[in-house]
């Protein structure tokens, strides 16, 4: 498995689309931030992203600070929110609003994704979809420092737009109400997620100093490939550089300018956030969890995992358990 498809696979990403939009000119939808309706679309996610896919009209997106420029979004496009702020879209750039709570209230017997129809005037009709995509964020995400506020993902010049075909195939499925709809709209809005960092990825300047630069740097993405592929190996600085083709010094500045902390470092927290989702089932010892991702010591084991997640492994364990109940 590839280093991006490990991370999205240990982070757990999921994703739901919510609402089904159409709407005429002028008008204007604001989101609120995702930590004050998380609990209410992904109850279950402790990190959630918003999106929004257009699929046909236009509009224009910005984060509700206002901090950075507006961006226009046109048919095929879409727009995601990484860090969870609330932003709104509009037909005129910087009209605002109040979002709506009560929208974002799931009734036990109702069916995803909501459809509103209602939404403006009389002018241009746009339609789009919106939707949320949850994931760990704890004890190591990588992936989401690496992201920025605000991710436009354009359509392409030439040829069709996959992703868009497939939802608009998957609404019309859905509307009919065929058994499994929200759960083909689920693994077509990650598979979104994932288009999308792809041609970030492919968008970065050779300057960028991210993780996802360095999954993409010759020698830095062969190094991750290894900790992702045998977390369990007993790594050092020099065999990781020895493999890479590197010294000593030169791999672990190169790991270090990317990444923006040590091979070893970083090798420590993903283990941790390996060993986390572990103890997260019942059937998983806390000795099982710390062979699992290289240590034959359990006293080290919880050593490190105090260091690099805050808490023993057992009250970690304890807490996680908590949490899931009261989720339920």
């Amino acid at each position: 498995m590839d280093v991006l498809s490990e991370v999205l696979s240990a982070v757990r990403l999921n994703g739901a689309i919510y609402f089904d939009v159409n709407a005429r000119a002028p008008w204007v939808a604001e989101t609120p931030s995702m930590s004050a309706i998380c609990g209410d679309v992904m109850p279950d996610a402790e990190h959630v992203i918003a999106f929004h896919i257009m699929l046909d009209g236009w509009c224009w997106a910005q984060v509700g600070d206002e901090s950075e420029p507006a961006v226009k979004l046109e048919a095929g496009d879409a727009i995601l929110f990484p860090h969870g702020d609330n932003h709104f879209m509009s037909t005129e750039p910087g009209q605002r609003s109040d979002p709506d709570y009560s929208l974002y209230l799931r009734k036990e017997d109702s069916q995803l994704p909501f459809v509103l129809r209602e939404l403006g005037g009389q002018g241009e009709t746009a339609r789009f979809v919106c939707g949320y995509l949850g994931c760990d964020q704890r004890p190591y995400n990588p992936l989401l420092d690496a992201l920025p506020r605000t991710l436009h993902i354009r359509c392409p010049k030439e040829g069709g737009n996959l992703t868009c075909d497939l939802i608009r195939a998957a609404l019309a499925e859905n509307q009919s109400q065929r058994a499994g709809g929200e759960t083909v709209l689920e693994k077509l809005s990650e598979l979104m997620f994932v288009h999308a960092l792809r041609q970030h990825i492919e968008d970065l300047p050779a300057s960028a100093t991210t993780w996802l630069s360095g999954v993409r740097d010759r020698h830095v993405g062969a190094a991750l490939r290894l900790i992702h592929g045998r977390p369990g190996d007993d790594w050092s600085l020099d065999r990781l550089a020895k493999e890479v083709g590197m010294s000593r010094s030169a791999f672990s500045e190169r790991f270090s300018h990317f990444v923006q902390e040590s091979p070893m470092r970083y090798l420590g927290r993903w283990r941790m956030q390996l060993a986390a989702r572990a103890l997260e089932r019942p059937d998983v010892s806390i000795a099982d969890a710390a062979s699992a991702v290289g240590y034959q010591s359990e006293a080290a084991f919880n050593r490190a995992f105090k260091k690099f997640v805050g808490a023993p492994p057992g009250e970690w364990r304890r807490s996680r358990a908590a949490s899931s109940a009261a989720a339920g």
